[in-house]
């Protein structure tokens, strides 16, 4: 049953490479830089950000994403720049992505800002199908081996946020680049949007309540709805629910005033979850508070 499963998996994470490609993370809302130019320097400091994702634990080719994100505000506040590097792989496709963003920030009366942000950057491919086995000699339903192809791309994002709430919209992959020459095997555009905030319910509890939406032609809309209660500003414990795909559950701890640690897990909601061990990610962030910086009220996204 574990064979016919992997094989179930391998040709469903096959399948879905060409449409639905970015990974995605229980504790997203961690990781907006990823998605969202716009979001650079936003949180007033420099912050630096990464986290590894085992999707499937007990299964060969199984997904495994890494992303470290590194952002701040320039000395003009207005201006803020950043970059991201993920690291992806899924059965024979391996990704690295390197990206640079840089956002422009307009300020009302209200402390509300709305930032304005571009991405760009290359996505190194290597694709080893050769390392399959295939009941079909030569199958030509196959891509070819890649190796280290280079794709460059760039993206655009809005990003409105408050010291309470939040609402953005971006699309990080402009251009649909091809794996291997074909206009089959192509990298697809990605939108998402997100909405969240934070609710004051007594003087030790907060509900942080976020959502984002990943719509990509030709695979299903994906909803994350998440929400997290947050205990004097230090514990978070919350859950996830992802649309028709899978509940999630994480822990996060301030630590410091700078360093946070987050811990999640996700549970399946298809028969698939009876053949792994689950899904795990860590989280660590830590901002760099500098003599000049002033005073920091705490962020929550």
């Amino acid at each position: 049953m574990k064979k016919l499963a992997a094989v179930f998996i391998m040709g469903f994470v096959w399948v879905n490479s060409f449409a639905q490609q970015d990974p995605h993370f229980t504790q997203f809302f961690d990781n907006t830089l990823f998605i969202n130019p716009a979001y650079a320097g936003s949180k007033d400091v420099l912050n630096i950000t990464t986290l590894h994702r085992e999707q499937w634990v007990g299964f060969d080719g199984r997904p495994i994403s890494t992303t470290v994100s590194v952002h701040s505000p320039l000395r003009y506040k207005s201006i803020g720049v950043g970059v991201t590097y993920i690291n992806d792989n899924v059965g024979p496709v391996k990704q690295n992505l390197f990206y640079g963003d840089v956002s422009y920030s307009l300020r009302f009366k209200n402390k509300s800002k709305l930032a304005f942000g571009v991405k760009g950057g290359l996505n190194l491919i290597n694709i080893g199908s050769t390392s399959l086995n295939t009941t079909t000699e030569g199958d030509p339903n196959l891509i070819r081996n890649v190796r280290n192809l280079v794709n460059p791309n760039f993206g655009f994002g809005m990003y409105y946020y408050t010291p309470t709430w939040f609402i953005g919209a971006s699309s990080p992959k402009l251009l649909e680049k091809s794996y291997d020459g074909s206009k089959t095997n192509m990298e697809r555009r990605h939108y998402f949007a997100h909405v969240g905030g934070v609710i004051t319910l007594n003087p030790d509890w907060k509900l942080r309540p976020i959502s984002q939406i990943k719509f990509v032609p030709g695979a299903p809309i994906s909803l994350d709805i998440s929400a997290a209660g947050i205990y004097r500003d230090k514990f978070y414990i919350g859950a996830l629910y992802r649309l028709q795909a899978a509940f999630g559950a994480f822990a996060q701890f301030q630590i410091t005033d700078q360093f946070k640690v987050g811990f999640a897990t996700d549970f399946g909601t298809q028969k698939i979850r009876n053949y792994n061990y689950g899904t795990f990610e860590v989280m660590l962030s830590y901002d760099f508070v500098f003599k000049n910086s002033g005073v920091r009220s705490p962020r929550y996204f």
